[in-house]
């Protein structure tokens, strides 16, 4: 029955591993400074009182994602911190971070090893944390993959798909990325 179904979806947003434009039973809090640090708070493994959650952006597994102090996560953002693996802390995002919006990054891949089984059907690789350390400018629609560490205050230009660690004080560029200059 409709009704049922109602309630089970408000039970599942509201203890949900996550938030984002698809738990609309949570997701207005975001739209409020005061709700927004309340909710953060809650579903967050770290989240600090200075530190901006924005309306768009999705975070799955947020009890395993830490988000240091001025630190905005902008709209069309993804932080998939979701893991199979028994990861105490899947991302860290460090003091001062900048993230252009819809920065993506993740802590695990499809497996993709068997050319005669479906690649649905192939689970995932090992789980990876992910890293991002202070002072880092992350650029619009970059894409952070698996065991990425990026160094402090290092910058990665929009559109880069990171998929090494990065040192630090660096501009990194490309698909995938490289580092084109110390800073």
């Amino acid at each position: 029955m409709l009704i049922n179904e109602i309630i089970k979806k408000i039970r599942y947003n509201i203890k949900a591993d996550r938030i984002g434009p698809d738990m609309p039973f949570t997701n207005w809090r975001l739209h409020f400074h005061s709700t927004m640090i309340k909710l953060c708070k809650k579903k967050f493994l770290s989240f600090d009182d200075s530190a901006d959650f924005r309306s768009g952006a999705y975070a799955v597994g947020c009890s395993k994602i830490k988000i240091g102090k001025r630190v905005v996560i902008r709209p069309n953002t993804m932080l998939f911190g979701d893991t199979y693996e028994p990861l105490n802390i899947s991302i860290t995002i460090g003091d001062d971070v900048m993230l252009g919006a819809g920065v993506h990054i993740y802590v695990n891949n499809h497996r993709f090893d068997h050319v005669h089984t479906s690649f649905i059907d192939q689970g995932y690789y090992p789980d990876e944390a992910v890293i991002i350390g202070k002072g880092c400018w992350i650029g619009a629609n970059a894409i952070i993959l698996p065991g990425v560490e990026i160094g402090e205050n290092t910058v990665v230009g929009a559109g880069t798909i990171v998929t090494r660690s990065l040192p630090a004080g660096v501009v990194a560029v490309g698909n995938p990325a490289k580092v084109i200059r110390e800073i």
